[in-house]
């Protein structure tokens, strides 16, 4: 530990919710899950010595939990003294730029990390007894990610179409309303409310094909889903993972619900609440109704960085609350 190390942990407060979140996570299961990212890590050859892995990796995520562009980041670890304790950049003259943040996130990508590392984080969290393996139910919800970039499809002089910059999002009307964009799932336990799947597609795909690639992902022994999701198929493939349906009815024309329908849509509704609570919070403090970036990879990947934000900061509120009762 050098001298900056130890004025600036003097300086911090011990409850900075990084101090607390570094105490929390045991990080080298994550550090092997990034080995292999850049050459030059086994061979001195392959150009000059990369960052360390896990401080990139945790210089992205302090990124995504404060919604910071690769620039406004940058400066980030050059000046806060939690973020550099945090992530390990400790000298100014090490941090490195907006382009190495950027081309380390779109590595990350590229090798599909992102949900093994959302996947490593949870199991860790259920080891410390903090989130549940496996709730009474799943709760399935989707929501509009808009595009970041500006929808257009305009003819030039030489005829050419001219596409928008993000090639994957697509239109969705719903209601009045259009939006340009994804439709992003998540599948929530429906005891404390944590994340533990999330998935991404262009918006002008129905909610209603998506469930059966969900379900595997889906641990509990009823799911609980809207009317989006309705559909006697869907019943079924629940029902064939040995899991009872709680997929809200849908009316049709003609055939409006029944009295028991509306009831049984009700309660479920009831017991919905925490994955719309996780949408609100992925949307209001973590800035994620539109996407930061194009491509579908990328923005899923944007996705999963969030929802460990989530799980992570819901984690560590609930052992402060825990904390408190336990002086009372």
């Amino acid at each position: 530990m050098n001298f900056f190390t130890l004025g600036a942990r003097e300086r911090i407060k011990k409850d900075n919710y990084l101090m607390r979140l570094d105490k929390l996570i045991q990080w080298s299961p994550v550090e092997r899950l990034l080995r292999g990212i850049h050459v030059n890590e086994e061979n001195p050859r392959g150009g000059p010595k990369a960052y360390n892995n896990l401080s990139m990796f945790k210089a992205l995520l302090v990124g995504q939990w404060h919604s910071l562009s690769d620039p406004a980041l940058e400066d980030a670890l050059r000046l806060r003294l939690d973020f550099m304790l945090f992530t390990g950049f400790e000298i100014a003259d090490e941090t490195p730029d907006e382009t190495t943040l950027c081309r380390f996130r779109n590595k990350l990508g590229e090798k599909g990390l992102y949900d093994r590392i959302f996947v490593e984080i949870n199991r860790q969290l259920e080891e410390h007894g903090i989130k549940v393996k496996q709730a009474e139910a799943a709760l399935v919800d989707a929501t509009i990610v808009i595009s970041a970039a500006r929808p257009r499809k305009t003819i030039e002089e030489n005829g050419e179409v001219k596409q928008s910059a993000d090639e994957d999002a697509r239109w969705l009307t719903k209601g009045s309303k259009s939006y340009f964009g994804y439709r992003g799932y998540a599948i929530g336990d429906g005891e404390k409310g944590f994340i533990q799947h999330i998935h991404l597609r262009p918006a002008n795909e129905s909610e209603t094909k998506q469930l059966p690639q969900l379900l595997q992902y889906a641990h509990g022994r009823r799911l609980l889903t809207d009317k989006g999701f309705s559909s006697e198929e869907n019943r079924e493939a629940v029902r064939k993972m040995g899991m009872k349906s709680g997929l809200s009815f849908k009316a049709s024309r003609n055939r409006p619900l029944s009295f028991s329908q509306r009831l049984f849509n009700k309660i479920v509704a009831r017991r919905r609440f925490r994955i719309e609570q996780a949408f609100g919070t992925l949307k209001r403090k973590f800035q994620m109704g539109r996407a930061s970036y194009f491509g579908r990879i990328k923005v899923e990947a944007q996705m999963y960085y969030k929802a460990t934000c989530f799980n992570l900061i819901k984690a560590l509120r609930m052992i402060q609350l825990d904390d408190r009762e336990a002086m009372l």
